[in-house]
Formats: structure tokens, C-alpha cells, sequence
């Protein structure tokens, strides 16, 4: 196997996301780095903080030379960061020595990165919101396509008491909608230009550094955060606590489609499944399966970011490189985690008829919450669950149902509406419109 999963040419399919994968290649973070470093000079040159003829001639050579990544190695090595090796190829691919002076002018090579790295986050964060609104939509077709469905809530694993597939779906996209609220309020704190100098004091811009930064803030599109954050790094940990949570919630879907699709339960369908090398049978919850590894995947990643907060003073290598590390492989767990939520969340079909049978096996144990408050009406409530505990012993051992068993004990009561999975559903129908309405409206 390949040292990441994500890149492996056998496991592609299964971990890498096309999508944000082409975001996180080396010519990628070089086309990066280069826009920054050509609107870096635009706004020094705009400002006179180097000669504007300089300026546009590094801009435009921003946009039009290629470099190669593998070039930049055997220095970046050496030095740790690529920003070096990056200024000298691009000097000499200009061949404007006069004018490749002024390239990189006051700046430090962890601006150009983390500003690089903020541009990529931005086309990520978007790809993100989008699959977000899609699985919440397609969740919200089914809340509302089987909002009365019944079928036993499992509490302990343990048959509870009768729910909905409609308000299992709205649990399962309820907290969905909420990280998109928190996408939109991470965004302005996240989506910043670093333009700090060497110890954060922008000393070498001629005293117009904080103009310098707010002209580079606009010209890229992004925000000016009016200070350096080169060792503050609490909004790229923001980002990955955030990408840890939606990886959870997306891995609990999957732990409840592994057990509705396990043997003997069946009481939901998968449209694909995974074959095995011996049992022609099976057809195993792969989907389900990967967002389960994938939620507790970024989990141990994300204490990794977490404690890549701690920087020592002005910049700190050891915390940084922790970052480059770290960060790409919870960007692709991610995507990939929303990319098959995406797929499973509107070709999942439940099977009412094995839901059916997953409430009742004939002796109707799961009412007995629904029957001890019906004689709570009519006996103390402590006396009620005393007797309907007992009855639940009778059941098991006699295999007679409770509904039998009541009915005799208390013949003068009419039990035959309580015995029923639609009376017992609660709120569970208009939990599942709520949230099909909140979905609709996205």
C-alpha cells in the first residue's frame, strides 16, 4: 500500500476525491503561491512601494511561466520551505533581472504560503457547501417521503420504541444544516491574506505595509486581517474542528446504515454494495463502512491540528510542518466523506415490510412503554410499570403477546388502537416534515 490511501493508485476510488484532489497537488500549490506572489507586487507596485513597470512585469509573469515542482526539491530540502526555491526559478524564468528584483519585496515565505493555501481553501469551502446542500436536500426528499413509515427506535441496540424513517432521516440531516451555519460564520475568519515580514512587523514595506495588505487582501479577494497570524493559528484549527464534526455526523449515518443493512435486520437497501472474494453472496455496506473509518480517521487527525496550535513565538517550524502533514489529508477525508454521503443519501430505500417486522415479532414487547402510561390513567404510575414489567416476563417466557396478556388482565379496556406502530409514533411524522421544510428551503 501506498503511505497515504488517499493517493494510492489501487485505493483511489475508494478514498481520493477527484475534486479536491486536483486542489492539493504540488502545481497546484505552485499556481497558488505564484497568483500571490503576482498580486503582491500589483499592490506594492500601486502603492509605489516598488516601480510599477516592475510590478506589472511580475504580475504578468505570475500568470504565464510555468515551473516545475519537482525542480524546487533539492533546496526546499534543505530549507524546509519551498518559497525560496520558488523565488529563484521564478526570477530566472523571467529573465528580467531588473525586474525580478522587486519579486517577493518585504514579504516572508510563510505569507506566500498560508495566503496560497487560504486560496485553495476558499474553492474547497465552496465544493464543500455544495455537497452539504445536496445530501441535505436528498435527505429531505426522503423525511418526507417516509415520514410516517414506522420502525423500531433502537436504544443500547435494544428495540425501544416505534419511530419513523422520515424522522431518521431528519436526525441523520438536522445537524447538517447547522454546519453549513457554522461554514458561513468560519468564513470571514478563515478566508484572510497573510502578509506579515519576516517577524510579523511588515518592516521592509516603507511604513505602507498594512496598505500593502489590505490592497493584496482585495486584489486576491479575500479578507485583510489587519495582523499577522503566522504563529495564531486558531482559524486553520477552526476549519479542521469543523471538518472533524461533518465527518462525524456523516460517519453516525453510516454506523446506522451498517446495522439497518446487517443480516437478519434488511430493513433498509443499498444501491451498490461490495462484493467478497469467497461468499457469493454477500454484498457488504462499503459506503456505509468508509464513513465510518473516515469520521474516526479524522479524529485522530484533527488532535494532530489541534495541538499544532501550540506555536512557539514569531513562527515555529515543528507546529507548521505538523500542518502540511495533516491538513491536505483532512481536506480529502472530507470530500470524500460528503462526496458518498452524497451517493448514499438518495438511493438509500427502506423496506417497509422488514421495518414491520423489526417493531413487532408477534409479542409486541415494544408498546409496553405506550401500555404502563394507558394505566397510569387509571393506578398510581409506579403500580403501571410494576405490572406492565411483569407481563413483559409472562411474554418472554410464554411466548403470549403483551396485547393478549393485557387484554385478559384488563378486559373492560380497549387496547387494540394502542397496539399499533401509527399511534405510537409521536412526533416523529412532523419532526420529519420540519426538517423536510428546512431542507426544501436551502
Amino acid at each position: 500500500m501506498a503511505i497515504s490511501a488517499f493517493d494510492s493508485a489501487m485505493y483511489r476510488d475508494l478514498f481520493h476525491d477527484r475534486e479536491i484532489g486536483a486542489l492539493f497537488t504540488d502545481s497546484a500549490e505552485v499556481r497558488a503561491m505564484m497568483i500571490v506572489e503576482g498580486a503582491l507586487a500589483k499592490a506594492q507596485g500601486k502603492l509605489g512601494v516598488i516601480p510599477e513597470l516592475s510590478a506589472a512585469a511580475i504580475q504578468r509573469a505570475s500568470m504565464e511561466l510555468q515551473i516545475d515542482p519537482a525542480g524546487l526539491a533539492a533546496e526546499t530540502g534543505q530549507s524546509a520551505v519551498v518559497v525560496p526555491a520558488l523565488v529563484k526559478a521564478f526570477r530566472n524564468g523571467m529573465n528580467a533581472p531588473e525586474h525580478a528584483a522587486y519579486l517577493h519585496w518585504g514579504a516572508t515565505s510563510q505569507d506566500i504560503m498560508d495566503t496560497g493555501l487560504i486560496l485553495r481553501l476558499r474553492q474547497v469551502l465552496t465544493i464543500f457547501d455544495a455537497r452539504l446542500v445536496t445530501i441535505i436536500k436528498a435527505l429531505g426528499v426522503q423525511a418526507k417521503t417516509h415520514r410516517a413509515l414506522p420502525m423500531a427506535a433502537r436504544t443500547y441496540a435494544q428495540v425501544a420504541s416505534p419511530t419513523s424513517f422520515g424522522a431518521v432521516c431528519a436526525s441523520w440531516g438536522t445537524p447538517l444544516i447547522r454546519h453549513r451555519t457554522r461554514l458561513a460564520e468560519l468564513k470571514p475568519r478563515l478566508l484572510n491574506v497573510s502578509l506579515s515580514g519576516a517577524a510579523g512587523t511588515l518592516s521592509m514595506m516603507q511604513g505602507r505595509g498594512a496598505e500593502v495588505r489590505a490592497a493584496l487582501a482585495e486584489g486576491l479577494g479575500l479578507s485583510d486581517p489587519q495582523d499577522s497570524w503566522h504563529s495564531t493559528r486558531d482559524t486553520i484549527a477552526e476549519l479542521c474542528g469543523w471538518m472533524t464534526i461533518v465527518a462525524g455526523s456523516l460517519g453516525k449515518i453510516g454506523e446506522d446504515l451498517i446495522l439497518m443493512t446487517q443480516s437478519g435486520v434488511n430493513e433498509i437497501s443499498l444501491a451498490t454494495g461490495g462484493g467478497s472474494s469467497t461468499m457469493p453472496q454477500k454484498s457488504n455496506p462499503v459506503q456505509p463502512s468508509l464513513l465510518v473509518a473516515l469520521g474516526r480517521q479524522m479524529v485522530a487527525l484533527n488532535s494532530a491540528m489541534q495541538g499544532a496550535t501550540l506555536h512557539r513565538q514569531q513562527r515555529d517550524g515543528a507546529a507548521w510542518f505538523v500542518e502540511w502533514m495533516t491538513l491536505p489529508q483532512m481536506v480529502m477525508a472530507t470530500a470524500r466523506a460528503l462526496d458518498v454521503a452524497s451517493e448514499l443519501a438518495g438511493s438509500v430505500t427502506p423496506d417497509a415490510d422488514r421495518m414491520a417486522a423489526g417493531i413487532d415479532d408477534g409479542l409486541g414487547l415494544i408498546y409496553a412503554e405506550a401500555l404502563s402510561f394507558a394505566l397510569a390513567g387509571h393506578m398510581s404510575r409506579p403500580a403501571a410499570q410494576a405490572a406492565v414489567k411483569a407481563l413483559c416476563k409472562e411474554t418472554q417466557t410464554g411466548r403470549i403477546s403483551l396485547g393478549d396478556l393485557a387484554t385478559a388482565k384488563w378486559p373492560d379496556a380497549d387496547f387494540a388502537t394502542l397496539f399499533s406502530p401509527a399511534a405510537q409514533l409521536g412526533d416523529a411524522p412532523s419532526d420529519a416534515d420540519r426538517f423536510a421544510k428546512a431542507a426544501k428551503a436551502i
